[in-house]
């Protein structure tokens, strides 16, 4: 399922806090990413509609399975982009803005060959 860039970076928001959170709810979501409420609400609702979330009685939020398959993806591209461009020599910030850039545009087949040549060294 496409999703478009912001789309993208809620879920990865998700996935990012659902690790070190036991529960994750809007709010948490728009502290992280320094979003006003409305705009957290608006994308969680079209994640929601969409099938890669859920959002319980309470305000809870999890991913689906699809909506973690995705975000694993998005958080691994972040990752290894950042580390590429840490070991090319980037700083940390610019590096981490970079990735977050590039993780959206990059074709799976160059980011695969990103990834085979990592392995190869």
């Amino acid at each position: 399922m496409s999703v478009n860039e912001s789309g993208e970076m809620y879920l990865e928001t998700i996935y990012i806090l659902c690790r070190s959170k036991a529960s994750v709810r809007s709010i948490d979501v728009a502290e992280y990413m320094n979003y006003t409420k409305p705009s957290i609400s608006r994308g969680v609702g079209l994640l929601k509609k969409r099938g890669l979330i859920t959002v319980d009685k309470d305000g809870f939020i999890n991913l689906t399975e699809e909506g973690t398959v995705l975000a694993c993806k998005i958080y691994e591209r972040h990752t290894v982009l950042t580390d590429v461009l840490r070991t090319l020599g980037v700083d940390e910030k610019t590096a981490a803005d970079d990735a977050c850039k590039i993780e959206h545009v990059i074709s799976d087949a160059s980011f695969d060959a990103i990834k085979r040549h990592i392995e190869r060294k």
